[in-house]
């Protein structure tokens, strides 16, 4: 059983229908000994780094959620999921994130005549074999919508960049922990290729 982490904020129902499609078990939790019961979790994300790592204060999910993520047990964090990984960030100086992986998240430029935020299809370049995208077609495009990016401090850790203005991480792996920037629920056969593959590694379809 796959648990996706409900902490108010997450972009929730798109990543279970993309489970639902592929015939994954799984459970929107919300309390801590759910997320620990669980073979996999995903930490989806919708919205400001702060509000959302108050939340999970206030619901009492920051020690399971990190416990989680350093059991050995397969861990994602999706977009603001993934930058709610690291340890702090520049739209919300002062709260730290979960620091699961050592960097930073900064504000993409303005002035580069870039919207921001940066939302739609972008091509990834894949940095390093990884479980999850290692046998993704060169160059695959995936769905980003972010004004925040994550530069992770541990450089091989990136296992995909993306451009848009600035080169910043697009997904990150080390061990059982997995990030990504874009959405992979969103973005076609090649994203849901990426959460069979997060599936498989908790036992897959059962």
């Amino acid at each position: 059983m796959i648990a996706i982490i409900d902490y108010g904020a997450g972009n929730l129902q798109s990543v279970r229908n993309a489970l639902n499609f592929l015939g994954c078990p799984n459970n929107v939790v919300s309390d801590a000994e759910k997320i620990e019961s669980a073979d996999g979790a995903i930490l989806p994300g919708v919205g400001a780094f702060g509000s959302a790592m108050q939340e999970i204060g206030k619901r009492g999910m920051k020690d399971a959620i990190r416990k989680f993520a350093f059991s050995g047990k397969p861990f994602i964090g999706i977009c603001a999921g993934m930058q709610l990984m690291f340890e702090e960030s520049e739209e919300t100086p002062g709260i730290g994130g979960l620091g699961i992986m050592p960097g930073k998240v900064f504000l993409f430029p303005h002035g580069a005549g870039l919207k921001i935020p940066h939302m739609g299809w972008n091509s990834i370049k894949i940095s390093k074999w990884s479980r999850l995208i290692g046998s993704l077609p060169d160059d695959p495009y995936m769905y980003f919508v972010h004004s925040y990016y994550v530069k992770a401090d541990d450089r091989s850790s990136v296992s995909a960049t993306a451009d848009y203005g600035v080169v910043f991480d697009a997904a990150v792996e080390k061990g059982n922990i997995f990030g990504c920037q874009f959405h992979p629920e969103k973005s076609g056969r090649t994203g849901l290729s990426i959460l069979k593959g997060f599936a498989d590694l908790t036992g897959g379809a059962r």
